[in-house]
């Protein structure tokens, strides 16, 4: 029998200072008229700059697992996840080291001219797209690697990127289509990724009001925005490739019916 777990109250979202975009996704429904359990799922940004008081919330969450997306370059520049007592910090890349160092290098240090050339007339929204449907295609495996480790022994789980918006942001929307949560949810989740206090802090070479000035940080804007259209395009790849969500879930995913109801046994209410 599958062991359930014991049903934990609402948590109040906390006034983080060091890590960003946290947040408990219980409570979205399912198309059956479900939700998904409290204090059983988590997604935020990068660990790595946690206060002492951040640190404290964290470990009270009961975490078995903080699944970090990041890739090297990123625990490079921003440094590794803070510990936390008795919980498994599992490290699964989901993006190449060297893929967009440059890319990076020239956001951060770039003049308005030089990002003109690398952001405008739509580049920047073109090259999220892009990430967006690499992450589907090319990381299946690992994607398939998070949920069955869901289902088995990784709950309560924090799942973070940087930004915790797009590689996050995805393997969370991967975990709750498997669970049958509403797309509209999924959506509105992802979106949060938008409100001024979660948003990933930019980090410019140059910080002066010129460096950070309204038509830079435009140009930047769709890189550190959470949008609608680059969820969609996740969801149009998965049509693409498997023909429907379905078909990703039981032959991308490998996912069985035993490991799909186990998912919702553990994730779901009622």
């Amino acid at each position: 029998m599958t062991q359930q777990l014991p049903h934990v109250p609402p948590t109040a979202e906390p006034e983080m200072t060091g890590v960003r975009n946290f947040r408990d996704v219980g409570g979205l429904p399912t198309v059956e008229g479900r939700r998904v359990r409290q204090g059983l799922l988590f997604r935020s940004g990068h660990l790595a700059h946690a206060t002492e008081q951040d640190t404290a919330f964290l470990a009270s969450l009961g975490l078995h697992t903080v699944f970090d997306f990041r890739n090297a370059a990123d625990q490079q520049l921003e440094g590794p996840d803070v510990e936390l007592p008795g919980v498994r910090n599992v490290n699964i890349p989901l993006t190449d080291p060297a893929d967009g160092a440059e890319f990076w290098q020239m956001v951060r240090e770039g003049d308005l001219d030089q990002l003109h050339a690398l952001l405008g007339d739509g580049k920047a929204a073109a090259r999220m797209r892009y990430a967006y449907r690499s992450i589907v295609t090319e990381r299946t495996a690992e994607h398939s690697r998070v949920v069955h480790a869901i289902a088995e022994d990784s709950m309560p789980a924090l799942m973070h990127c940087a930004a915790g918006k797009d590689r996050a942001g995805l393997s969370i929307a991967v975990v709750l289509l498997a669970i049958g949560v509403e797309r509209d949810a999924i959506e509105e989740d992802y979106l949060k990724s938008n409100d001024p206090r979660r948003r990933y802090k930019v980090h410019r070479s140059d910080s002066s009001p010129a460096g950070m000035s309204p038509e830079v940080m435009e140009l930047l804007n769709p890189l550190f925005e959470a949008r609608a259209e680059y969820l969609e395009t996740a969801y149009a790849t998965i049509e693409e490739n498997w023909g429907s969500t379905e078909r990703y879930l039981t032959e991308g995913l490998a996912l069985g019916g035993a490991t799909r109801e186990r998912l919702r046994e553990r994730l779901l209410d009622g």
